[in-house]
């Protein structure tokens, strides 16, 4: 796979001065290529590896190189407070740098706390905003046709080819299902969790109504939200929940869940660019959070008489911005009026995929073609 420079490279080349840096994101998104580009000194181990894992256990890495990588670590078992030890102990350099494809922070149960002797990031596989600083904005609206057929996970979209997309999404979502899972969740009911994928791979951009699910997969309300929330922790999909604040008859409380993959989804081109546009979201505030310390959220829309916006972003108590996502109109949603008086002074934008002229309307609301404004991703 080419090597291209990614967007959090440098933060994390600054943290591991002061810190361990905790990477996580999906698997197959660039984790452990990115590791290796932070420094050409460095030391690497997967706990996967049988001989990594002595090594591991022993504590005996190279300590002259300049970084030492642990991929795939939280599957030792107390892994954190392994590492608070070395840390406390050792401390840096060198620099320490932990990779693993599930979301290490709600793993609190596998050791003591590593308050104060961390920085976390999520890396995301690629969006168009990635995209243009990588490659420049002139190809952008095929990049975001290769991303809708081919997903922004690295191999796939450099490769480019639905054949070959299909072939890796198969054996990725394998990986996930029959290694993951039984090394992190100790599941069984490996069936019922496809299964369950593919009901949300059928609903993508509808709340999701967890009694429907539960009757459909034959089981309790219960043991649907443990599988939604494992498959949230192992990166397979994410939940947008919906505002309610200052909205008063916002009485809808059924969550949403997207794929990071967005070739897994199912629908109409429409759909797939809701859900890209959803993953462009979450990356950069996710970004935003981890880098900088702030404070984002991202959220929908929905009162009962069923009006809806498809999100809605907000930065600590302060609401920023409403995004209505079209494939191909043109003519502006009715909705965002309904809207507006509960939230005034929002920014408004309907991104369209194919869009002869972009417009502006005295409410404010703007139309704008979806792949320059995912080039950007303006949340302010």
């Amino acid at each position: 796979m080419v090597k291209m420079k990614r967007y959090l490279e440098k933060n994390i080349s600054d943290d591991l001065k002061l810190k361990i840096v905790l990477l996580t994101g999906p698997r197959q998104s660039g984790k452990t290529t990115l590791a290796r580009m932070i420094s050409e000194s460095y030391d690497y181990f997967n706990y996967d590896s049988l001989d990594h894992r002595s090594g591991i256990h022993e504590k005996s890495w190279d300590r002259s190189r300049d970084l030492i990588i642990f991929d795939e670590l939280h599957k030792m078992k107390n892994w954190k407070s392994w590492l608070k030890g070395v840390y406390d102990t050792e401390g840096v350099p060198p620099a320490i740098l932990v990779t693993g494809s599930a979301q290490l922070d709600l793993y609190r149960r596998m050791g003591d706390s590593m308050a104060g002797r961390f920085f976390q990031f999520r890396l995301h596989p690629f969006d168009l905003k990635e995209i243009c600083k990588m490659r420049g904005p002139s190809n952008a609206e095929n990049d975001l046709d290769v991303l809708l057929e081919c997903s922004g996970f690295p191999e796939p979209f450099l490769e480019g080819t639905p054949r070959f997309y299909k072939r890796w999404k198969k054996s990725h979502l394998d990986i996930i299902l029959r290694q993951d899972l039984l090394d992190l969740e100790n599941v069984r009911q490996i069936t019922q969790m496809e299964v369950l994928i593919e009901l949300l791979r059928n609903r993508v951009g509808s709340p999701i109504s967890y009694s429907s699910l539960s009757r459909d997969l034959q089981c309790s309300d219960k043991t649907v939200k443990r599988w939604l929330a494992i498959l949230e922790n192992m990166f397979v999909v994410f939940k947008v929940t919906p505002y309610h604040r200052n909205i008063a008859r916002a009485l809808q409380k059924a969550p949403k869940y997207y794929f990071y993959d967005t070739g897994q989804v199912m629908g109409d081109p429409g759909i797939k660019l809701e859900n890209t546009v959803a993953c462009a979201l979450l990356k950069e505030i996710h970004y935003r959070e981890d880098a900088f310390g702030e404070d984002w959220k991202l959220h929908f829309l929905k009162n009962k008489e069923g009006q809806e916006i498809d999100f809605f972003i907000a930065s600590g108590d302060r609401p920023r911005l409403m995004i209505e996502v079209k494939w191909k109109d043109a003519n502006l949603s009715h909705n965002f009026e309904v809207f507006r008086s509960y939230l005034p002074g929002v920014k408004m934008i309907q991104l369209v995929r194919e869009l002869n002229r972009e417009k502006t309307f005295p409410n404010g609301v703007e139309i704008r073609r979806a792949h320059q404004w995912l080039c950007s991703v303006p949340l302010e």
